[in-house]
């Protein structure tokens, strides 16, 4: 092989392995870390939403979430933050680093997805996507509600608003309109 060749070759697979690390996702650590920064200089609450490709209820959380009526409600009082987890076999690499950590850190691991959490500029976990019975702490495993869709569901999840944010009763029946359109209708 002649040196031209060579070269081309190590500036390929140097440029091939930037790329790859340049599209690595970031750790869990540091989103939640630049989200919870980013929350306190804005004034806002951080909504944690967990989800992986395969999970069709994730695709309608994030929808949901987007939808042209309700996201600049969305915008104004959060920091989305949003993590890569329990990736299907030969998707791993689309995974957060410790992002099934950062669930398993709030009580959260193995409760199906999406799951979503709520927290204060300064990290405390004021809210989550599972439903417990009344006065029973964070920390004690409840029930997801995942994507809220059932009435009970976008119920719970409009609970969760009220305590995290300064959104009006009209906001917040708006958003729950959005989201009762998850509803499957047998």
């Amino acid at each position: 092989m002649n040196i031209k060749k060579l070269l081309f070759v190590l500036l390929c697979a140097f440029t091939f392995q930037n790329a790859i690390a340049q599209i690595a996702p970031a750790p869990a650590s540091e989103v939640l870390n630049a989200a919870i920064q980013k929350a306190a200089t804005e004034k806002k609450q951080v909504l944690a939403m967990f989800h992986a490709s395969w999970c069709g209820w994730c695709h309608k959380m994030t929808a949901s979430l987007n939808d042209p009526a309700i996201k600049p409600y969305f915008d104004k009082n959060y920091v989305i933050a949003d993590f890569v987890v329990y990736e299907s076999k030969g998707k791993e690499n689309l995974e957060n680093p410790g992002a099934a950590e950062l669930l398993k850190k709030y009580n959260n691991a193995d409760q199906g997805l999406p799951t979503w959490l709520f927290f204060d500029a300064k990290q405390n976990l004021i809210a989550d996507s599972q439903v417990r019975p009344a006065g029973v702490p964070l920390s004690t495993k409840g029930e997801n509600v995942g994507c809220p869709a059932k009435p009970d569901e976008v119920a719970y999840f409009i609970a969760c608003l009220k305590k995290t944010s300064k959104l009006n009763e009209k906001q917040l029946n708006e958003i729950a309109a959005v989201f009762a359109k998850n509803e499957i209708k047998r």
